[in-house]
């Protein structure tokens, strides 16, 4: 690891950044945005395939035989093995051509999809969902960095922004649309459609994807060093505040909507959608707002978030009133993962690999520890609690954001 790198990372914390102080020595020229729509294409597949058994629980369970807590499983197989999967990606396949590898995540989210459509049993399930979950932590190790050496640095926040509203879109439609095709043709027809958009979207990827040779060679140590990079561990930190935050309240959202502003099933349900809506233009919002100042980008989600709850806890009461909070909270929610990418590409130029990898991890610890901080507060305090450590958590982050983030523009 040489020392330039470490002073391109310190450049953006401590002083403004001078012109061109992200450049890279692979940067292209002129955006392959035909490349970027294609990696949008696999985080929209990847991400409808982690939701669909949210909403195919109850038949899935009936169908193989097992309850639906046992068939929840398929959820946390996903995630734990992305955990996994997302740090150690660029260690594993150091030597691989990164468009190969992109073709061979995208290839086992397609036999994923189509092993869990023909599943018989819960282990077959299972070794279904532990594939998809090294496809999700390798595309999210991975994309920043590709992303980096497909357009210029002034770009990269609009490339991540486009890359994102997939994720946007498909927290909108795979519920829905999972249950609906579940409920219609059966929920062995929805995977086999999230598996017909894998291949849609590796065909994509063959045709768009240029040859992006590794830049360096991972290893453990490599991780260790990255990690040790003042601005990359402080974004770390950033990570863990908003991520645990939002989890511990957004988790229980549902349950207070029936219990303050009381509102039925059919109403909540819509409020969702307004959340979901509300991130994807946020997801926007992000990108936009992240090429004219990255700090701002950072700052004004998580206090957005902060916001959102303070309203909810003071005035929520109102079904108008909530509903609005509700999707600015997810407006919010919506603009922070462009940021962070950003954030953690511009912190290790150099290694962004391996800072993807650890960016994945903080955020799988930081949802892990939100789902048990809230679930302890709810169940001792009441949901109010739980919603107050969001508020807390995401204030922090928008403070740590406004006084340590990266300072300047993305320069042309």
């Amino acid at each position: 690891m040489t020392d330039p790198a470490t002073a391109a990372l310190d450049a953006p914390l401590l002083s403004p950044a001078p012109e061109r102080s992200d450049a890279r020595p692979d940067e292209r020229a002129d955006p392959a945005w035909g490349a970027v729509i294609s990696l949008a294409l696999g985080v929209f597949g990847l991400v409808t395939a982690e939701f669909l058994p949210a909403s195919l629980l109850t038949p899935m369970a009936r169908d193989l035989g097992i309850t639906e807590g046992t068939a929840g499983q398929a959820v946390t197989a996903t995630a734990v093995v992305g955990a996994i999967a997302a740090p150690t990606m660029a260690i594993v396949t150091r030597r691989l051509d990164r468009k190969i590898l992109m073709w061979i995540l995208t290839s086992l989210l397609i036999a994923s999809s189509l092993a869990a459509a023909f599943a018989a049993s819960l282990g077959t399930l299972l070794l279904a969902r532990v594939a998809l979950g090294v496809a999700l932590g390798g595309f999210w190790a991975m994309s920043g960095a590709m992303t980096m050496r497909l357009v210029p640095a002034r770009l990269l926040p609009r490339a991540m922004s486009i890359i994102l509203a997939g994720v946007s879109v498909a927290t909108v439609c795979a519920a829905p649309v999972g249950a609906y095709v579940g409920d219609v043709w059966g929920w062995r027809t929805a995977f086999l459609i999230a598996a017909g958009v894998g291949a849609v979207t590796l065909l994509a990827q063959v045709a768009t994807l240029p040859n992006l040779p590794p830049a360096g060679i991972a290893g453990l140590r490599t991780l260790v060093e990255v990690a040790r990079r003042p601005a990359l561990w402080i974004g770390l930190i950033f990570i863990l505040l908003i991520a645990s935050g939002h989890f511990a309240g957004f988790t229980y959202v549902r349950a207070f909507l029936e219990k303050v502003p009381v509102m039925d099933v059919a109403t909540i349900s819509l409020v969702l959608l307004a959340f979901g809506i509300g991130g994807f233009f946020g997801n926007l919002a992000g990108g936009v707002l992240a090429e004219r100042s990255l700090r701002m980008a950072a700052g004004l989600a998580p206090l957005l978030i902060a916001v959102s709850t303070l309203v909810l806890l003071v005035s929520g009461a109102s079904p108008t009133t909530a509903t609005i909070a509700v999707a600015t909270w997810g407006f919010a929610f919506g603009a922070i993962p462009v940021s962070v990418q950003t954030w953690m590409l511009r912190a290790a130029p150099d290694e962004a690999e391996s800072a993807g990898g650890l960016m994945v991890t903080a955020f799988q610890v930081a949802i892990a520890a939100g789902a048990v901080v809230g679930g302890v507060l709810v169940d001792h305090a009441g949901v109010a609690s739980a919603f107050g450590y969001a508020g807390i958590a995401t204030l922090l982050a928008a403070l740590t954001a406004f006084l340590l983030g990266p300072k300047g523009r993305m320069t042309a």
